[in-house]
């Protein structure tokens, strides 16, 4: 089973899926979905459209310079089969698939980092910008008409739902 990668975004396109297109040239684009089809026919560069791979990584939104990437690498050589080195393989795609994970997180946490004091920074100037509307809790303690009035409201159960016992 060959997977291919979708020429405008980047995924993966399964067999019997997505839409093939060749051009006069004999090049061959493959889509994952029509969006992507309907993309390329508008002649729009992925690297200014927002969500696929490749904006992602010039932007520095997803990981790029990763050496785990190149196990991923499309081969086009056949090669004889021996069992040993399959089950080699499998072990090592198992291992590649933990390492990226983790590298990735690290890549996030990284990204992330410097956005909590951004978001302190707005909450200050929104703060300062509003401060007028903000009141002192001595104030409230004092007038009472600056806060909202309390309602009580008074449940009744109807006789129909005190004689049904509970489900559990």
């Amino acid at each position: 089973m060959r997977l291919e990668k979708c020429w405008f975004c980047s995924s993966t396109v399964y067999p019997g899926h997505g839409i093939q297109f060749v051009r006069n040239d004999a090049k061959i684009f493959r889509f994952c979905r029509s969006k992507c089809h309907k993309n390329f026919k508008m002649k729009r560069n992925p690297r200014k459209v927002k969500w696929t791979k490749a904006y992602r990584r010039l932007h520095g939104k997803d990981m790029t310079q990763d050496s785990t990437f190149e196990f991923e690498r499309k081969r086009n050589r056949p090669e004889r089969y021996d069992r040993n080195l399959t089950e080699e393989t499998l072990r090592a795609i198992k291992k590649i698939d933990k390492v990226r994970a983790e590298r990735e997180a690290r890549h996030i946490a990284r990204r992330m980092k410097g956005k909590k004091g951004k978001e302190l920074k707005e909450a200050r100037k929104e703060l300062e910008q509003s401060i007028s509307m903000v009141k002192p809790p001595a104030l409230l303690k004092e007038d009472p008409s600056l806060t909202l009035p309390k309602i009580q409201v008074k449940v009744v159960q109807s006789q129909a739902e005190k004689n049904q016992p509970m489900e559990e």
